[in-house]
């Protein structure tokens, strides 16, 4: 890692490990979102919600919108403030409720693949931090 010495040590800190806290805060704010349609799939008239975790974390990081690779790839719902938008369903319900549970817990499941990978690229982060702190 190198740090610009004009930078204050806090900058530097919060660039060198803010992309992946960055992920971690809102994959937790994704997984609750997707953990209450799971809970809500019985509920009629409930309507799936979710939101765009690439999309959003392009805009948290200041990446800009992500292009797809192909013009058929689905994109998440999403509101123009990021916010979680209402998933069109594929199959739908009698009683109004849109949340599918395969779906939800495949991208539950996928959330937490995706914590699971920030949390392993910060450790390493800080860990490598440490290690220059230690001089190793």
């Amino acid at each position: 890692m190198h740090l610009d010495p004009r930078k204050p040590m806090t900058n530097a800190l919060r660039d060198h490990i803010g992309f992946h806290a960055d992920a971690l805060k809102l994959g937790e704010r994704r997984g609750a979102i997707l953990a209450s349609n799971i809970a809500q799939a019985a509920t009629p008239g409930y309507k799936a919600r979710d939101i765009d975790f690439a999309a959003e974390l392009a805009r948290k990081s200041g990446m800009g919108q992500l292009a797809g690779t192909h013009p058929l790839h689905l994109t998440a719902p999403v509101t123009p403030d990021g916010g979680p938008g209402y998933r069109v369903p594929t199959s739908a319900s009698l009683d109004g409720n849109t949340v599918e549970p395969a779906i939800e817990q495949i991208k539950f499941a996928e959330s937490a693949l995706r914590q699971q990978a920030s949390l392993t690229f910060l450790n390493r982060r800080i860990s490598g931090l440490m290690s220059a702190i230690r001089g190793e």
